[in-house]
């Protein structure tokens, strides 16, 4: 891929919606409001608004997709993919990527203060879905003047949301990228999201979710951590960059971190507390516990949505053939699909590290839906 720079310094804006108008009715029955989404964008918006791709983030990420914020070192967590030149080109599209609800970057969460009392929700936040996520998304993009979007695209999480925006918005997608992600959310990927919500619970600092006074359950949140890393990974990439290192060159006989893997466990999860709201970690986890498509639930109607469906051959979490089942899917409905499974070695954070293969299936896909056919052969 050829090297380009990153677009520069970037900053969050916030839309606020729900105060004085209608709220977001949720799934659960329940109303949200006020409601304020956390949002980027990188590029320009043409004058024919066609140009507008909705990059949707996954379970632990945010707004924050690309470039730099002011004073800060560290990029946006998909800074390799988009920018002047890469996968994403932001001298030829609009790109958008806003945080969830439920959320804590921004968007309404449960460390949100609550008009009504003038505290943190923590537990009276309402349990969200990836619908409701998405209906928070669709005013965004209504308040941006955007009809139509070229692209909705993510990876893990953010794949459910982009099938959700198809299911759920069929007419207003010319195009979907969903990667490394599901239909539906299966047992197995339940049962790791209880064991890491149950981590979170059972620290006494959790106090119910009421802890914002007195500070955040580190200790459950850390090891919910922990247990995430295990799984974003393959056997074969953990072998190749810890194998069993030893920290210190011997063992210690004691029941500290003794191997390479240990050290960076804990790492990861000592950093994340320092980032993420424990309570934002049980809801999210539980929208996507409560993720469904499966059915007739992806196309109630007609689409003409085109499809670029990714999945890694090593990704254990969300593996391969939940990514070929979305494929037969859509060729029953004869939808316009491309599929690729690309033979990484990283698990499933590929979605993350694999940038020159997703740039080579994405570049022209989108040009093919951006420009047409004819174009895309004259290249």
């Amino acid at each position: 891929m050829e090297k380009t720079d990153s677009i520069g310094i970037v900053e969050t804006k916030y839309f606020l919606f729900g105060g004085d108008s209608a709220g977001l009715s949720l799934e659960s029955g329940r109303v949200l409001s006020p409601v304020t989404l956390a949002y980027e964008t990188y590029g320009r918006l043409n004058g024919e608004k066609s140009n507008a791709i909705l990059v949707l983030h996954a379970l632990s990420a945010d707004a924050h997709a690309a470039g730099f914020h002011k004073g800060e070192k560290e990029a946006g967590w998909w800074e390799t993919m988009i920018g002047p030149g890469k996968a994403f080109d932001t001298d030829k599209y609009f790109v958008i990527c806003s945080n969830v609800i439920g959320g804590c970057k921004g968007s309404t969460g449960p460390s949100s203060t609550d008009c009504a009392t003038g505290s943190p929700y923590g537990l009276d936040f309402p349990v969200v879905t990836i619908a409701d996520m998405v209906q928070a998304q669709r005013r965004l993009i209504d308040f941006l003047g955007i009809d139509r979007l070229l692209c909705v695209v993510g990876g893990s999480m953010g794949g459910m949301q982009v099938l959700q925006w198809v299911a759920s918005y069929p007419g207003r997608v010319r195009s979907a990228i969903p990667i490394a992600t599901a239909l539906k959310t299966s047992p197995q990927q339940i049962a790791f999201n209880e064991v890491v919500r149950q981590a979170i619970m059972a620290d006494p600092d959790w106090k119910g979710g009421d802890y914002y006074r007195s500070g955040q359950p580190e200790r459950g949140l850390a090891l919910a951590r922990m247990i995430g890393h295990i799984t974003f990974m393959s056997d074969q990439s953990m072998e190749e960059k810890f194998s069993r290192k030893l920290k210190n060159g011997a063992y210690s006989f004691r029941f500290g971190p003794d191997f390479e893997v240990q050290g960076y466990l804990r790492y990861r999860g000592d950093r994340f507390v320092k980032r993420f709201d424990a309570n934002s970690y049980l809801y999210v986890t539980k929208a996507m516990d409560y993720f469904d498509l499966s059915g007739n639930g992806l196309f109630p109607g007609e689409t003409d949505t085109r499809f670029l469906v990714i999945s890694f051959k090593s990704d254990w979490l969300y593996p391969s053939y939940q990514s070929q089942d979305i494929v037969r899917r859509l060729k029953a409905r004869r939808v316009d699909t491309t599929y690729c499974e690309i033979a990484s070695t990283y698990g499933h954070d590929a979605f993350l590290l694999e940038v020159e293969e997703q740039t080579s299936l994405i570049g022209p896909f989108l040009e093919k839906t951006f420009h047409g056919y004819d174009v895309v052969k004259s290249l």
